[in-house]
C-alpha cells in the first residue's frame, strides 16, 4: 500500500480567488442501496481539512459521497446573492477502485457553480 494512500479535499472560493474556510464536509459510505456516514470536518483558513478524511487502511474500493455544506459559506460572505441559496449542500458520488492510492477531490466553487477532479 502508498505511504500516502487515503482521501482529501480542499475548497477554492472562486469569486474571492481564495481559500473556503469553515466549511463543513460530510464523507458517507454508499453500500448495498443504504448510505453510511464516515466522519465530518470543518476546513481550515487554506481550505484544506487538518487530516485526511481516510487514511490507509481505513479507505477501501467502493462509492463514497462528499457533502460540501457551502451554503453557509456563502451566507457568510459577501458574495451570497440576497434571496434563496442557488447552492446549498453539494454532493459528490465517486468511486474508489485502487484503495492503495491517494484520492484528492476538491471542490472549485462559486454561489452558483462548481467544479470537481481527481487531484493528486
Amino acid at each position: 500500500m502508498s505511504r500516502l494512500s487515503g482521501l482529501t479535499t480542499h475548497i477554492l472560493d472562486l469569486v474571492t480567488g481564495r481559500p473556503a474556510a469553515g466549511v463543513r464536509v460530510v464523507l458517507s459510505r454508499h453500500e448495498a442501496g443504504e448510505t453510511h456516514e464516515i466522519t465530518e470536518a470543518v476546513t481550515n483558513a487554506d481550505g484544506r481539512l487538518d487530516a485526511p478524511l481516510l487514511a490507509g487502511p481505513a479507505l477501501t474500493a467502493g462509492t463514497y459521497e462528499l457533502a460540501f455544506h457551502i451554503g453557509d459559506y456563502f451566507a457568510g460572505a459577501t458574495t451570497q446573492p440576497s434571496g434563496v441559496r442557488f447552492l446549498d449542500v453539494v454532493p459528490l458520488r465517486f468511486g474508489v477502485a485502487d484503495p492503495s492510492l491517494h484520492y484528492h477531490v476538491p471542490l472549485l466553487v462559486t454561489p452558483w457553480a462548481y467544479s470537481t477532479y481527481r487531484g493528486s
